[in-house]
């Protein structure tokens, strides 16, 4: 199957009809336009409404989490490792993930692994309220959270498309970014405010107990209303099965290829913010609660324009692929806080492009049955690769600086997706075209013009 002609390919492709006769199901509205036209669906605003809640505590417990690193060690490496920590299970483990998910009923996987979440955080609250708490405490905790991780993201992922239906399932994938970065302005606030005023613990704690409102809205859906899938029985060879789906589709490889990229070395802002924010600029916790709010604000702008967007292309993704880049690069090189602050603006703004594309594309252009596994492989690349890569810029950050190791980050971005691009355009039999005559397309794709033979 080919993705369309090289990097000015068409739209992704329509999404099958998850074994729904009419496309939708008892309960639900029709598929239709709009910013929030998704949450006509009784249950996917059960599901919205108790993520606001625990996607606020998630937040207040990473921003705690690396600043409590940073304070027990004073180093940008053991942040990476925090955070290399929490996602290397999913790298190890993540694609029998995808292989529970799609053999399982979705909503009571998650009802199991929401209420392990928050277990987790009210441990690491006891621990850092009674004053133990050791840097080793926390490396152990972030591992469990990864582990749980594994099965709750491709299941979360892939649960969207039976609450919406296909013709929602877009509008709603962009909705749950917004959703995570409406709480991303809240809880890194709250979190600096927390930390200064009382101290780190009871940030822990108000993140374990916020679980309990997802958990309460899964509890509350009616299955019935639900966009039955086939579940896939226990057997073998469904892990290489759906790695062939996937090599076999170009228009899944490639975003899942770039994305890979970008999440291993472009997403590290955990640990380049921390050291803005205490090496650069010498502030404090309220300041690095400041920089994620402003992320933050960039990142629910892009999720609101993706909602409102139909289709996902490829070279839409590619555009803001290498975009992301160079902004990175650019705040790494500010020579003022108030520069670098307003940049991360912009690069929340286009990050949430990047992902929200990419994610859209991937689960319309697949088989309902392998959602599941497709989506494990997506998290996986995407998060997985965070292992690799945040050692390695944590490394870079503490021997060369800060600003080094975010615009190599930014760096990597561009080359990735000029690399792909120029991939897709070879394979497509496409070239670039510049015209700069007034009146017309300046820049465009258009299809190579093939040798002839010399008389």
């Amino acid at each position: 199957m080919s993705s369309g002609p090289g990097a000015d390919s068409a739209p992704a492709p329509k999404p099958h009809d998850d074994n729904d006769t009419n496309g939708t199901a008892p309960g639900d509205a029709p598929a239709g336009k709009g910013t929030f036209s998704s949450l006509k669906v009784r249950n996917y605003r059960l599901f919205f409404t108790g993520a606001i809640v625990s996607n606020t505590g998630t937040w207040m417990a990473r921003i705690t989490q690396d600043w409590l690193v940073l304070s027990l060690t004073g180093s940008s490496a053991a942040v990476g490792i925090t955070t290399a920590l929490q996602f290397l299970p999913m790298l190890l483990f993540g694609l029998y993930g995808g292989v529970v998910a799609d053999r399982y009923p979705k909503r009571r996987l998650l009802l199991f692994s929401q209420g392990a979440l928050g277990l987790c955080g009210l441990a690491l609250a006891v621990l850092t309220l009674s004053g133990e708490v050791r840097v080793w405490h926390v490396y152990l905790v972030a591992f469990l959270l990864g582990m749980v991780t594994v099965v709750d993201n491709p299941t979360r992922q892939s649960f969207v498309s039976e609450m919406v239906g296909p013709g929602q399932l877009r509008n709603a994938v962009s909705l749950n970014s917004a959703n995570f970065q409406s709480a991303r302005l809240v809880g890194p606030a709250v979190a600096g405010v927390l930390i200064t005023a009382v101290g780190s613990g009871w940030a822990f704690l108000l993140n374990g107990l916020s679980f309990l409102a997802p958990i309460a809205g899964l509890l509350l859906m009616r299955p019935a209303e639900l966009h039955r899938t086939e579940r896939v029985p226990r057997g073998k060879g469904q892990l290489r099965e759906g790695l062939k789906y996937v090599a076999g589709r170009p228009e899944l490889i490639w975003p899942i290829v770039l994305v890979g990229f970008i999440g291993t070395f472009a997403f590290n802002f955990p640990i380049w913010l921390t050291a803005f924010a205490d090496k650069v600029f010498h502030a404090g916790a309220g300041t690095y609660g400041l920089f994620n709010t402003l992320m933050a604000a960039g990142s629910l702008a892009g999720a609101l324009l993706s909602a409102r967007r139909g289709s996902s292309r490829l070279r839409m993704l590619l555009g803001a692929a290498a975009l992301f880049g160079v902004l990175e690069i650019a705040a790494a090189l500010s020579p003022s806080f108030w520069i670098f602050a307003m940049l991360l603006v912009p690069i929340g703004m286009v990050g949430l492009t990047v992902n929200v594309t990419a994610n859209s594309s991937v689960q319309m252009a697949t088989d309902p049955v392998m959602r599941g596994r497709v989506m494990s492989l997506y998290m996986m690349v995407f998060v997985g690769g965070t292992p690799l890569g945040a050692p390695i810029v944590g490394w870079l950050t503490d021997t060369y600086g800060v600003r080094v190791g975010m615009a190599t980050g930014g760096a990597v971005a561009v080359i990735a997706a000029a690399t792909i691009g120029l991939i897709l355009v070879r394979a497509g039999g496409m070239r670039l075209k510049v015209d700069l005559r007034p009146g017309h397309r300046h820049v465009r794709m258009v299809p190579r013009e093939p040798l002839t033979a010399a008389a």
